[in-house]
């Protein structure tokens, strides 16, 4: 029986190991799409105790944040809500959580929070109900000591090089700003260009943020969808001026329905008069808009970041009690796979195409994203049209491989560009570890079963491509 999380933990081939300890291991950590608050990160945050650190809480404002993936292990463990997510009795909250989590062999929170007591406060034993209160006293005089935990202190400890927010196209990026002009932050913050709330126009509170997006983009009002659009690639301009290189879409679905700039204005003008528009009318702005937007990307070299296939804030009770990303949301079944391949193919017929990262949370929809990617790559770079990791619900040791399994079946392994964090957490570098570890097994077990050749120049190639340059190469980063 193997040790619990020794130091060849997941690693189960003499060549997994090697690829691991000799190539992946110490390489920097390219960190693209988080949730991180550049704000904690310029003010180098301090933490009062772990249950802070790892569950966050209702907010002085009265909004929820934290770590939604703990919050529905707890609550699928039966806890009172107040316990799950208000700040109150922080030792009946660890406690409580160390309960929830000897209950959860299998979940990849399991190993996540024990890979972080190892990493980050020393601990090595497995947290459970018998030693939680021990471990939560030493993990908060950690806190309160030691100079490596500040929120710096963590991402330089964690042998991060790069770090992309994710940020609002209204933002100032006042911290980003602050972040690069100081000397003494050692790794690259940069904002990502996140602009659903101007591409939903079927949504809530559509109204009053082209209001806010005319006032970030200097104008007194927005009085079309070419408006929107033109204060969009104004806002997409300012923060390429700042260092970023790439976009984010978190889309309920990608539509694609042609239409002019004339019907797409008729859309916005109905919303903006507080009319009622059709799902085909909708569809004609977001297209719209998206497809100019895209072309303003690869004109900056942006990267362009399709999230899709998830159903958000599906109980109405706690949605309204709670507020979004407070951990509701489930996977959805969506058919839009020919809708990115057109979206893709108009841009492709001008040359306006960026790069594109491709994300479903329907582990369904590999397959087809693999097979969209090798309609469209070109010679502009390796894999310049990628399958994004997986990504939230699948982040698991199967959800992993299974997704590096389709890109290898169906394209170039070797170019992917690696894990990402998409976390809340400023703990959650440790998943990268998780990340390689899997990734070198994969091919390590391939290797020894005969299926690829013991070439050391060639695997080391692909493992630390996978683990650190092909990000670095893609996104153009000087680090």
């Amino acid at each position: 029986m193997k040790a619990f999380m020794d130091r060849d933990f997941i690693l189960q081939t003499d060549t997994a190991k090697h690829l691991f300890h000799d190539h992946a291991e110490s390489l920097p950590i390219i960190d693209y799409h988080c949730h991180l608050s550049p704000q904690e990160i310029y003010e180098d945050r301090r933490f009062n105790n772990i249950a802070e650190v790892w569950f966050g809480g209702k907010e002085d404002d009265g909004h929820y944040f934290g770590d939604h993936y703990k919050w529905r292990l707890m609550r699928s463990n039966g806890l009172n809500e107040r316990m799950v997510t208000e700040h109150g009795d922080e030792l009946a909250r660890f406690k409580a959580f160390a309960a929830t989590l000897e209950m959860a062999i299998g979940n990849p929170m399991y190993h996540w929070c024990n890979l972080e007591l190892r990493k980050y406060f020393g601990i090595t034993e497995p947290l459970n109900t018998g030693n939680a209160e021990e471990i939560y006293n030493k993990c908060n005089e950690m806190l309160k000591n030691d100079p490596k935990l500040s929120v710096r202190g963590l991402i330089e400890q964690s042998n991060v090089a790069y770090v992309g927010t994710t940020d609002d196209p209204i933002d100032s990026l006042e911290w980003h700003k602050k972040i690069a002009a100081d000397k003494s932050v050692k790794f690259m913050v940069r904002p990502s260009f996140r602009p659903d709330k101007a591409i939903n126009i079927q949504k809530d509170g559509f109204k009053e943020y082209i209001g806010k997006l005319a006032m970030a983009a200097g104008k007194d009002s927005l009085e079309s969808a070419a408006d929107v659009i033109e204060a969009l690639k104004d806002r997409i301009r300012f923060f390429a001026a700042h260092g970023c290189v790439a976009s984010d879409h978190g889309l309920d679905y990608i539509p694609f329905r042609e239409g002019d700039m004339a019907a797409a204005d008729s859309a916005f003008n109905k919303v903006m008069n507080g009319e009622t528009i059709s799902l085909e009318e909708a569809e004609i702005y977001q297209t719209k808009v998206l497809c100019e937007i895209a072309k303003e990307y690869h004109k900056q070299g942006i990267a362009m970041e399709l999230h899709y296939s998830c159903l958000r804030n599906m109980n109405e009770r706690m949605f309204k009690l709670e507020g979004p990303d407070t951990g509701f949301d489930m996977i959805s079944q969506n058919t839009c796979g020919g809708h990115i391949a057109e979206l893709l193919s108009y841009l492709d017929k001008t040359g306006e195409l960026p790069k594109t990262i491709i994300f479903s949370l329907n582990p369904a929809d590999n397959e087809q994203i693999g097979t969209i990617l090798g309609c469209f790559q070109s010679d502009e770079m390796p894999g310049k049209i990628q399958h994004g990791p997986a990504w939230w619900f699948n982040d698991s040791k199967s959800g992993m491989e299974e997704q590096m399994k389709s890109l290898a079946n169906l394209g170039l392994l070797g170019n992917f560009i690696g894990m990402l964090t998409d976390s809340r957490s400023f703990l959650s570098y440790t998943r990268h570890d998780y990340f390689r570890r899997i990734m070198c097994n994969l091919i390590g077990n391939w290797v020894e079963n005969g299926e690829y050749p013991n070439d050391e120049k060639a695997l080391k190639k692909i493992v630390e491509g996978i683990s650190f340059y092909n990000a670095k190469r893609y996104f153009n980063l000087d680090i």
